[in-house]
Parts: C-alpha cells; structure tokens; sequence
C-alpha cells in the first residue's frame, strides 16, 4: 500500500507541476541519455567493423602489404617523415612473394584512384573508383560477378584493355542497356566491359559500387601504379591456420628484398583483420573508460536537483506529515514514502533518457553512415541508474521528512 501510494503521489507531482517536474528530472535525462546514445553508436560501430568492414577492407585470412599503416592514432611528424621516405611497393615485390612463400597462399595486387568514365554512348559517370588489380583481388575480396566474368591471369599479364564495372557505375552510364561488351574511356584509355560486380552497398556512407577493376598491368597503371609502384600486395592464407607463419615468411622476404639488418625496424607496414580490430578495440576502450566519469557528471547534477526539489516538497507538505504522524504514521512509514517519491520521479526520467536517447541514435543511423545498435542490458541499465539516483537523492529529504515533530508540524504555516 506505501509503494502505490508514494508511486501515485509521484504522478500526482509530475501532473500538476509539470515544468517543476521536468527540470528537476533534466539532469538524469540527459545523463541516460548520453549513456544510450554513445553505447548505441559504439556497439553499432562494434558490429560493422567486426563483421562488414574488415572484411571488405582486408578479406578473410589475409595479410595486407603496404608502404605505411593505413591507420594511426597520434603519430608525429618524424613518423611520418620516415613513413615518406621508405620505398615503395612494387610488381616485382608481388612476384617475389608468390615465388618464396613455400605455405599455401595466393597473392594479389591492387592500386587505386579517382577519376571519371565515358561510356560509348556518351553517358558519363564521376568520381568512380578506378583499381588496376590482379585477378586474385576478385576472390581474395570476395567480389561476385553477376554479369560477365571477371578478367583473367593471361588477360592482366598481357595488359589487356578489358574491365569488370560496379553495379551502380553501370547503371548510370549504362542505364537499360547491358554493360557486357560495350566500351568506356578512363582518362581517354579505352576499355571493354567484360563483367559486372554484384551490388555491395556502402561503406561508412561512401558507394562501394561506384567502381571499375581494371587488369593492373594494363594502361591503367599509367594512373594507378605509375613507374611500377602498387599500393597494396594482397596475401590470404588458402588454410586460416597458417596466417600468422605466412605473415613472418612475408616479413623475411621484404626485410631480404630491402636490406634490412636483424636490428633495423621494418621499412614497410604488415596488416591483418585482428589487428584493425585490435586497434578498434583500444579506441572503444577509451571511450568506455571516459563514458562513466561524464555520465556521471550530469546524474550526480541531476540528484542534486531532486535533493533539493524532494526537500522543498517536504517542506511543502510539512502539515501533511504532521497529519499523517497525528493518525499513527511511524517515521518508517514516512521515509519509505519520500524515497519511494523520489525514486518514481528519477525512474521515469531513466526511462525518458533512454526514449530520448534511443530516437537521436536512430536519427544518426538515418541521415548519416554511422549504425546503431544496443544492447537490452544498456536499456536496463539506464533505467537502473535513473533509479539508483532517485533513491540516494532522496535519502536526506525522506531522513528530514521523518524526524519531523508531529506538534511542530501541525503548527506549521
């Protein structure tokens, strides 16, 4: 009966005083909120990047070779200095790698730029991205042909003017026409449709159909791998097992092919899934370590708030108490009621900062690339919090509501 009752006097509260209510329950509201908000992001982000984007940027069971990291947190500019005058990956390093890796492994190149084509017909599209590769990329990314087929070894190694083009690419210079067979021009180079990829979607907002794959030792590299030079050297384990020795035989190989002494650090940068996860994971732990301390803040605000609003409602209703006592109420009966009060209040604002917090993270999965997702314990959890809050804000007013003297509160006016 005290439960439901303080619950109903709660109500009665946020009813009748509704803007009192709400700046009151503001500091918990936007505490949870920020709880969902961010933890949506993070474990939307969490999940993307675990299961689409490593494998769309470095394949399954691969090792990616490349001149510099393609992603580093706090680096100085003498890092960078060196990263630019290490050399530059090239065609003969690939073939190096196919020759001298004795474990099961195929090795793929590829390079990549910007550019505009013209179809045949005159259509145009922009900003495609042009990769000169080999035919290994195809599987080694995983990249399915709808239409078509896909270059072949003898194609790539004789440079042969033929290309596979992205859906969406297709469709707009290509639109109700069939692409297989037809002729674009890539910066006046000109190239015959071969094969078409399946539709990919997007990637952190960016078209990952807006594409051409071109044979990598073909005119292209005139624009992809001028001199020679490739971006990346693409090696994936045929067994998973094997990975991490394959990735020690390439190390070997390119310390021998650039001269390295045993002492000197590698001039060249060694990339897997688990370690873009890895720095993924380092990157979410700051931000959980950083989450607690500012959500925090705005709930130890907002209980400040509720102390003081639960306090001037004690006083507010010091007559009422007095009753209550007169009648029989024990200073038990009359604590539990406060805290119960209070609790009810920073509940329900808990369970606005999740809505809140739930429709804004919805709203950035809209309008911009980044996912969400959340977990039900997250939800729970803010609700919890709003609670935990209610409860602690309202011990001091609930400990003065109960001491007060029954004839002194009867005299109050």
């Amino acid at each position: 009966m005290h439960i439901w009752e303080g619950v109903t006097l709660a109500f009665q509260q946020l009813v009748t005083q509704k803007l009192k209510s709400f700046f009151s329950l503001l500091g918990v509201i936007l505490g949870v909120m920020f709880l969902i908000v961010v933890v949506t992001v993070v474990e939307g982000l969490d999940r993307y990047i675990r299961e689409d984007l490593t494998a769309q940027l470095f394949g399954v069971n691969t090792v990616t070779l490349r001149r510099s990291p393609s992603v580093s947190i706090n680096e100085s500019r003498e890092a960078r200095r060196e990263q630019q005058r290490r050399p530059r990956l090239t065609f003969a390093d690939a073939d190096a790698l196919r020759e001298q890796i004795i474990l099961s492994a195929q090795v793929g190149v590829e390079s990549r730029t910007g550019s505009s084509i013209v179809g045949d017909n005159g259509r145009t599209a922009s900003g495609v991205q042009v990769l000169g590769a080999t035919p290994e990329i195809f599987e080694i990314r995983d990249l399915d042909i709808t239409e078509g087929r896909a270059f072949t070894a003898q194609e790539d190694k004789s440079g042969s003017p033929v290309l596979v083009i992205g859906s969406e690419t297709a469709e707009k210079v290509f639109e109700g026409l069939e692409p297989v067979g037809r002729s674009v021009r890539i910066r006046g180079f000109p190239y015959r449709v071969v094969g078409v990829l399946e539709e990919r979607g997007s990637l952190f907002g960016e078209s990952q159909d807006n594409i051409v794959i071109a044979p990598a030792r073909s005119q292209i590299r005139s624009i992809t791998a001028p001199r020679g030079y490739v971006d990346n050297i693409v090696i994936q384990a045929l067994n998973p097992d094997e990975l991490r020795d394959i990735q020690l035989q390439v190390e070997g190989i390119m310390r021998v092919r650039h001269r390295l002494r045993p002492t000197e650090e590698p001039d060249f940068s060694l990339e897997t899934a688990d370690e873009a996860i890895s720095f993924w994971d380092n990157i979410s732990r700051m931000l959980f370590t950083a989450l607690p301390m500012l959500v925090s803040i705005a709930l130890v605000v907002g209980g400040i708030v509720i102390m003081n609003i639960m306090l001037v409602s004690v006083m507010e209703r010091t007559r009422e108490i007095g009753v209550r006592k007169a009648l029989g109420a024990r200073r038990r009966d009359i604590l539990t009621q406060v805290l119960i009060e209070s609790a009810t209040l920073c509940t329900i604002g808990g369970a606005l900062g999740v809505g809140v917090g739930l429709t804004i993270a919805q709203i950035l999965a809209a309008v911009s690339p980044i996912p969400a997702a959340v977990a039900p314990r997250w939800i729970a959890l803010g609700i919890t919090l709003g609670l935990t809050v209610g409860i602690i804000a309202g011990v001091y007013p609930a400990s003065q509501a109960s001491k007060l003297d029954p004839v002194d509160a009867l005299r109050y006016e």
